[in-house]
């Protein structure tokens, strides 16, 4: 049975990630895996790339052949220069680490407790019983000047 390392596509349209695994050649892209042995995200900057290092050289030791693009993705990772006996290429790019989203939140909650509090609104006296007598007042004085020109 002739064995290949490959990449089988998972994510959204225009929005890839990929498992880099150990599939028979006949099989198709995406379907059944003997194994998987690490992830493959191109959209990410920079991209991300985790590999079983120790499963990759069992398997390349025994005669699977990687496509080129897990040959690529081998030759970035140290993988294949290990396999071949040559020297390491340069390290990776890797992403800074996310900040703890719960750590910023208390912060931000510190900050805020600490700046002194302001009304948002102006606060807004109630006027409702002048307003109620002024449309009352209003036919009264329409009422006399029609009385007065009709004397």
């Amino acid at each position: 049975m002739a064995v290949k390392i490959k990449l089988k596509r998972l994510g959204k349209i225009r929005t890839p990630q990929y498992r880099i695994v150990i599939a028979d050649a006949r099989t198709k892209r995406d379907g059944r895996a003997i194994e998987e042995i690490g992830k493959y995200h191109p959209k990410e900057n920079p991209s991300f790339i985790e590999v079983k290092s120790d499963r990759v050289q069992y398997w390349l030791s025994v005669g699977a052949q990687p496509t080129q693009s897990v040959a690529a993705i081998l030759r970035v990772t140290g993988d294949w220069q290990k396999f071949r006996g040559l020297p390491a290429p340069p390290p990776m790019k890797v992403a800074a680490p996310k900040a703890d989203r719960k750590a910023l939140f208390e912060a931000a909650h510190k900050e805020a407790e600490n700046e002194p509090k302001a009304a948002t609104t102006a606060s807004r006296k109630r006027s409702e019983k002048p307003a109620a007598e002024e449309p009352a007042a209003k036919p009264a004085e329409a009422e006399t000047p029609a009385a007065g020109n009709e004397a």
